[in-house]
């Protein structure tokens, strides 16, 4: 059929990748028995690509918050947020996000990245700019398509080229909206938020952060990267999730500014999207609780994260730049990191297997996420299972100097 023609390529990479008797993208998690272990067929796995940060998916406190909020509210609301879909529950969660998070505004959304479709592409219209790291995620890339602003991208983490480009636009860099993450998911680095902030307040623009990876995760009180760097007033909104640190699903904006409220009136995917069920709402009310009330969680998130980097990183291994929850390991190719990831499995271990063209410099990466549920006995024997699959690296995986630092645009 000629309207499938134009995955013809993506057929045949498809099918080259198949030859080899794996099927990474069909990986069904057959059981789920805890935040850090469940079942892929017969074999018991130890969970480690999943970004239950703080490990609250089984918290007993939000299961119950959930499971009460089914039995009194049903199982959806049927409706988007501008009709029926915002029950009481939902403002009172926007009210608690924005406590928590210092923000006059707050606006939940269905998902993540409705969140980034539903500001950015709103805000961000035709005869706008966004200048956009060159690392950020598909949803951002995505929601500058659906205004149609223009994007220019700078090199990643560049906080000097993000610099050169505003000045090259005159007058115009006072209104284009900057946009980058807290912790990057492929690599898991952090952006310089500190040199960015400075080069907005001199040049203009607004600054919007994805901390989508750091709320919970960075900061004294887990707001993110802009806490913990104390850059929180030269942020202009935040964006979130509820699919990390907090265990469940949707997203949300904060901001300052009064005029974000506007937005509910505007964005189409707030306007046209059933709202999240009141069972997830519910249990994000109560993560957010025990998040607040259980600091020694980002604690020990930390001392695991630390602890599978550095093990790692002993073993020869490519990784990324810095310690973080999100530790990539670079690999070869295609096949090699799809061998590589089913050996990992083998060996009871689950993590993401991201493939080309996703990756930097083209090769294959496994990437594990890190959680405060993981033992210190379950760290060891990931890092056990690495070490048994250290001889079949091929070269290009084991170089002296084992960060990756990823590369920019020209």
């Amino acid at each position: 059929m000629a309207l499938f023609d134009k995955f013809s390529k993506l057929a045949q990479e498809r099918a080259a990748l198949g030859q080899s008797g794996l099927n990474p993208f069909g990986t069904r998690i057959d059981e789920i028995l805890s935040p850090t272990v469940g079942r892929i067929g017969d074999r018991q796995v130890i969970l480690a690509g999943t970004n239950n940060y703080l490990g609250l998916t089984f918290d007993p406190g939000c299961i119950q918050a959930g499971q009460q909020a089914l039995a009194q509210e049903g199982t959806g609301t049927t409706g988007s947020r501008m009709a029926n879909g915002s029950y009481g529950s939902h403002i009172a969660l926007e009210a608690e996000l924005a406590e928590f998070m210092q923000r006059r505004s707050v606006i939940v959304y269905s998902t993540g990245y409705l969140a980034n479709l539903g500001v950015i592409g709103t805000l961000a219209g035709p005869s706008d700019i966004v200048l956009l790291d060159a690392d950020c995620h598909a949803s951002i890339y995505d929601a500058c398509r659906l205004g149609g602003a223009q994007v220019i991208r700078f090199r990643h983490n560049d906080a000097a080229d993000l610099e050169r480009r505003l000045l090259r636009l005159g007058e115009r860099a006072r209104e284009c909206l900057i946009v980058v993450e807290g912790i990057y998911s492929m690599l898991g680095d952090r952006a310089p938020l500190r040199e960015i902030a400075e080069v907005k307040r001199r040049l203009g623009g607004y600054l919007l952060v994805d901390e989508a990876h750091s709320v919970g995760v960075l900061g004294a009180n887990g707001r993110g990267l802009a806490e913990e760097l104390g850059v929180e007033a030269d942020v202009d909104i935040v964006l979130g999730t509820f699919s990390k640190s907090l265990g469940a699903i949707g997203g949300f904006a904060a901001s300052q500014h009064g005029d974000m409220e506007l937005l509910r009136y505007a964005s189409r995917p707030y306007i046209f999207t059933a709202s999240p069920s009141p069972a997830s709402i519910a249990s994000v009310r109560a993560a957010l609780r025990v998040m607040q009330a259980r600091p020694e969680l980002r604690q020990r998130l930390w001392a695991n994260a630390q602890r599978l980097y550095q093990g790692l990183a002993g073993l020869g291994y490519r990784t990324g730049p810095e310690p973080s929850p999100v530790i990539a390991v670079l690999l070869g190719s295609a096949q090699e990191g799809m061998a590589f990831w089913q050996s990992l499995i083998d060996l009871g271990v689950y993590v993401n297997l991201v493939l080309p063209p996703a990756t930097p410099g083209g090769q294959a990466l496994v990437r594990c996420s890190v959680s405060a549920a993981h033992s210190g006995e379950q760290i060891d024997r990931i890092i056990q299972a690495f070490a048994r699959l250290r001889d079949r690296l091929p070269p290009a995986a084991a170089v002296t100097d084992h960060r990756v630092h990823t590369g920019g645009l020209a």
